[in-house]
């Protein structure tokens, strides 16, 4: 989620002032915008040397993000045996992530090795609330893979009748639509910045992407899109893990084959609760910092605010990386795509589990 937050210092940022982006300059005849930054976007402060390792960084986790979930949302659409409810909760996650690293990641390394934005105010508004959108329905989908992990194990044999794939899809449309609803509805209504003096002019002086959180809007983001659903799922995963624990004293004394179920469900359960545990950490310290900035007078450094936002665009790049240490049949479904096997008729018929696995 990537924001550039104006301080009782003026405008942040090396860029030079676009008088086309916004009318509101012309209603302050008198106002100087260079007492706000007369950078200019052509030069970046930065060295050659340090601006190529950041592009090479940056481009690499890109890459990565790109690649790792493409690969995912391949792989369980493609074969059958894992068109299951719980991976296609994966796979829209996959997308939520793919999109992260497709559409916004870009823009972003961009403006944070140059210090600027090129692309204009109206795509400003765009990209942010993209941006915004896709945070946030990652959180809501870890919510909806919680509560389908949750009837998995501590219901298993009313998990069947419940997580149906039309439960699914209802849980898919909540996932989008309300993220989606709330960033578009809040970044192009500006109410986020209702109340903060000087902003139109600091907007108008600039062309940087600036967006900066009010309290109130900065209070309602942390706790609607971070603190409440991420409490739900901490919560759904204790009482996860703590029916876990009870069935592994009663596991040996349980037929065969709900023996074997009990057990994947518990690995998928441990793999998907590593998920959540690094989406935390990495998003935790952007939304806490959303929340603190406007009641310390908007002081975060904007060096700080940069590096907490790909801190947190660093998940969906962790995401296929830990499926693939976990996960068996993905690491086995990446060799198939590479080998193009997958274009080989019936071939979404093959097994990709083994017998051990099975078992």
């Amino acid at each position: 989620m990537s924001f550039i937050l104006l301080g009782q210092m003026g405008f942040v940022g090396a860029c030079s002032l676009h008088r086309d982006d916004t009318e509101d300059i012309h209603k302050h005849e008198t106002f100087n915008c260079s007492e706000y930054g007369n950078g200019s976007c052509s030069e970046s402060e930065r060295p050659l040397g340090i601006r190529a390792a950041m592009y090479s960084f940056m481009a690499g986790a890109i890459f990565i993000t790109v690649f790792g979930n493409l690969t995912m949302i391949i792989s369980i659409s493609y074969f059958k045996q894992l068109h299951t409810p719980t991976n296609f909760l994966i796979l829209s996650m996959a997308v939520t992530d793919f999109l992260l690293g497709f559409t916004i990641m870009p823009y972003s390394m961009i403006r944070s090795v140059e210090k600027c934005w090129y692309f204009g105010l109206t795509f400003c508004k765009i990209h942010y609330s993209f941006d915004l959108m896709l945070s946030i329905t990652s959180i809501f989908h870890l919510c909806s893979v919680a509560i389908d992990r949750f009837y998995a194990i501590c219901y298993p044999l009313r998990y069947s009748t419940k997580m149906t794939i039309p439960v699914i899809k209802r849980l898919l449309l909540l996932c989008w639509s309300v993220p989606g609803a709330f960033a578009f509805g809040v970044v192009f209504s500006e109410a986020y910045a209702d109340g903060i003096e000087g902003y139109d002019i600091l907007v108008a002086c600039s062309s940087s992407c600036p967006v900066m959180f009010n309290k109130l809007w900065g209070t309602t983001l942390f706790m609607a899109g971070f603190f409440t659903p991420g409490s739900v799922m901490v919560g759904i995963y204790g009482k996860i893990f703590a029916v876990s624990k009870k069935h592994s004293r009663a596991i040996n004394n349980l037929p065969e084959n709900q023996n074997n179920q009990m057990r994947k469900d518990k690995k998928a359960a441990k793999t998907l609760g590593i998920v959540m545990g690094v989406f935390l950490l990495c998003w935790f310290p952007c939304f806490f910092t959303i929340l603190l900035d406007p009641f310390l007078n908007f002081s975060t450094p904007i060096v700080l605010f940069d590096a907490l936002t790909w801190f947190g665009y660093f998940n969906s790049t962790c995401n296929p990386l830990i499926y693939g240490f976990f996960y068996p049949w993905f690491r086995r479904a990446l060799k198939y795509i590479f080998l193009g096997k997958i274009f080989s008729s019936h071939f979404h018929n093959t097994n990709l589990f083994t017998q051990k696995e099975t078992e």
